[in-house]
């Protein structure tokens, strides 16, 4: 009891580590290296406040309990607001797979959390405790506070609901399972100093309020998982006991829901597409999607080993097909800032569109970086991901010089690139001379314009004159040229 008192408070100690460990996170899911981030569980010192208020929950000891709490909070609000500060300086935004893993609490999460709350209680009684029990602890807890200050910074509501729906949902599984293990091992209210009635009544009402939101998530997990059985059991019985259910996926996020399988069935079992998902919106009593991919059969004299050939080519390519899809549109979708339903995609044409949300200080070269990251991330596809409208950004020229440099080339890439993007067939550059007109000794205002024009019509956009500027030019959609 000595020692969970002694590290389970606030310390300068515990604020420095609970810094290095949210910076590190953060820094790990951003580059989307697992590696990073266990090196952020390792050094995170989450795991003595938890503990601590799980056995101030088993002794009812009030002041514990509310320096345990203090301890958590704090650190939880300090990790948030330095990841969420390291988000805003970083150049890289882009949304990553190690982020979207820590969006949405599953069965598996809820088992990372028991787990490690067991462990860690059991070492702790024993007196094992140490770095491994931080890391159990760590695991299900700094990486989706990580990504709560990620959510924040890029104002991306669906990943901040997510990893901190994530992070309660496994902080109540962790505090209840350690409290649990504590009264186990004989951790009760006879270790408390000082103990009431209204101490009781209130660590009572604590106790309810930190299983409501695990209810409910188990309430949630045991809702999906007992519909995903319905569904096979449904296909089971449609197709006969011949047939047989081989890949099976239902996605909960999108509205109506979507079902898709893979069935292996005789040619006489084949069903046609409507029938089967209304009847199985009907067994449901849901709406949903249903994409069900028949591999038929037949007893004809093929040899074994070319029906099983043409078997594992069909299902293979299916699933393939399927999971590359699910995943273009989860990850366009995460980069935009907007959810899975609003990402336009044609898989026969392998073609992804979104309009992305607006983010906070996002600029056209920060759209377009997503894009791009998303198009290297599956070559295959084509994605386009379209802006909110915004000014043009600055093109800069050294006092007196019309060369273009790196920072001026990036920045007329991004405006062409935005043009395109938003239907514009033509932009406004200052300075620019008219059509025909040739200037025998042109100003440098023409001159800066006469390169940007240059590098515009490589891009495929028509360039216009306007008035010119100073040193800075911003360019514009030409007047009239937009398209509908």
């Amino acid at each position: 009891m000595a020692t969970i008192a002694e590290e389970s408070g606030w310390s300068p100690r515990y604020a420095f580590m609970i810094l290095m460990s949210a910076g590190i996170a953060v820094l790990g899911l951003l580059l989307s290296s697992p590696a990073v981030v266990i090196g952020a569980m390792l050094i995170s010192p989450l795991m003595n406040p938890i503990l601590g208020f799980g056995f101030s929950l088993a002794t009812y000891d009030f002041r514990e309990m509310r320096r345990s709490l203090t301890a958590l909070a704090l650190g939880s609000a300090i990790a948030v607001a330095f990841a969420g500060l390291i988000v805003l300086l970083s150049p890289i935004k882009e949304t990553t797979t190690e982020i979207l893993s820590r969006t949405r609490p599953n069965l598996f999460d809820l088992l990372v959390a028991l787990f490690a709350a067991l462990a860690g209680t059991f070492a702790i009684i024993k007196g094992r405790g140490g770095t491994i029990v931080g890391v159990a602890i760590a695991t299900a807890l700094m990486p989706p506070l990580a990504v709560v200050g990620y959510g924040l910074a890029t104002w991306n509501m669906p990943i901040l609901g997510g990893a901190l729906a994530l992070f309660v949902t496994n902080f109540v599984t962790i505090a209840l399972s350690a409290t649990i293990m504590a009264r186990l091992y004989g951790f009760g209210h006879s270790l408390s100093g000082q103990q009431n009635w209204l101490q009781s009544a209130v660590l009572a009402i604590v106790f309810v309020a930190l299983a409501i939101p695990l209810a409910v998530s188990l309430s949630r997990i045991a809702s999906e998982a007992v519909t995903v059985n319905a569904v096979r059991a449904f296909l089971a019985k449609e197709f006969g006991a011949r047939a047989r259910v081989t890949q099976l996926s239902v996605d909960f996020e999108t509205r109506p829901i979507a079902v898709r399988s893979v069935v292996i069935a005789p040619p006489a079992m084949s069903k046609t597409h409507d029938v089967l998902e209304a009847a199985l919106e009907k067994r449901l009593g849901r709406p949903l999607t249903l994409q069900v991919d028949q591999v038929l059969l037949a007893r004809a004299n093929t040899s074994l080993d070319a029906q099983r050939a043409r078997l594992l080519a069909s299902r293979d390519a299916a699933t393939e097909a399927k999971a590359e899809a699910d995943g273009v549109r989860r990850a366009v979708a995460m980069a935009a800032g907007v959810a899975a339903d609003r990402v336009v995609l044609d898989q026969d044409d392998k073609r992804v569109a979104a309009t992305a949300a607006a983010l906070p200080d996002a600029t056209l070269e920060t759209y377009r970086a997503m894009e791009q990251r998303a198009a290297t991330a599956f070559p295959a596809w084509r994605v386009t991901i379209t802006p909110p409208v915004q000014p043009f950004p600055l093109i800069r020229f050294a006092r007196g010089s019309d060369e273009i440099d790196d920072a001026a080339r990036q920045a007329i890439g991004a405006s062409a690139w935005a043009a395109q993007r938003w239907n514009v067939p033509a932009i406004a550059v200052p300075g620019l001379p008219e059509a025909g007109v040739a200037p025998r000794r042109p100003l440098l205002s023409q001159r800066r314009a006469l390169a940007i024009a240059a590098i515009l019509q490589t891009l495929g956009v028509e360039a216009l004159p306007a008035r010119a500027t100073g040193p800075t030019v911003r360019l514009s959609i030409a007047p009239g040229r937009a398209a509908p």
